[in-house]
């Protein structure tokens, strides 16, 4: 699979059924039934949305990285991409994506990370894994810490190097780049709009991004 698959939507904003301007380094936790689409929106460009996905019919199934790649043979998600849980299922497919790169190695920012990447001082700045888990802890879901997966990295740019290690560089979105999903099953995304300010998956400088979702009827039309 190309890791570079441009297809634009033909869903227009004025019929989503739902939308919302997620603020930087905000999160969003909310409920994607079967058949919807969901769209998320780099707004200003060069902005990381770090997304998780779980069944809402069992919350133990959720977004699995390893069976992702290994289903579609490519590390980076783009249009055809099938978002698979760690049951083998498809919960999400990409119908739709204008920027045509998203990772699924750099995983989320946490207190411990910044201080094993850049220094000790950087361990209470605000981070991914605290904003997954302050919107867990909000929504009441029987979901904590060690429920937080290998997420998504819708945006940025991670380049495997020659060696194999991971590099954070500079994204390749533009202001209002978006990808597009049909789920494939009920299922909640949690999204952290990313704060990291020590890398540059954020051009050093978090931005909004805003959320949309087609219901099934609208999408099919």
């Amino acid at each position: 699979m190309s890791t570079l698959n441009f297809l634009e939507s033909p869903l227009q904003p004025d019929t989503a059924s739902f939308s919302q301007i997620v603020r930087a380094g905000d999160g969003w936790l909310h409920r994607v039934n079967k058949g919807q689409t969901l769209r998320i929106v780099d707004l200003k460009g060069n902005q990381a949305a770090d997304t998780l996905f779980f069944s809402a019919e069992d919350l133990q199934e959720r977004y699995s990285a390893q069976d992702t790649i290994r289903c579609q043979g490519s590390i980076y998600l783009t249009t055809g991409t099938q978002l698979m849980s760690n049951l083998c299922r498809p919960m999400l497919t990409i119908t739709a994506d204008t920027c045509g790169r998203h990772d699924t190695l750099g995983g989320a920012c946490a207190a411990e990370s910044n201080m094993v990447r850049y220094e000790l001082g950087k361990r209470f700045m605000h981070n991914c894994r605290d904003t997954f888990l302050l919107q867990l802890a909000k929504s009441g879901l029987p979901l904590g810490k060690r429920d937080l997966a290998h997420n998504i990295n819708f945006f940025m740019n991670v380049p495997v190097t020659p060696d194999g290690g991971l590099s954070f560089a500079d994204g390749v979105s533009e202001a209002g780049k978006y990808v597009e999903m049909k789920a494939e099953m009920d299922v909640w995304c949690l999204i952290s709009n990313c704060p990291q300010l020590n890398n540059p998956c954020n051009a050093y400088n978090p931005t909004p991004i805003e959320v949309l979702i087609w219901d099934a009827e609208v999408a099919a039309a």
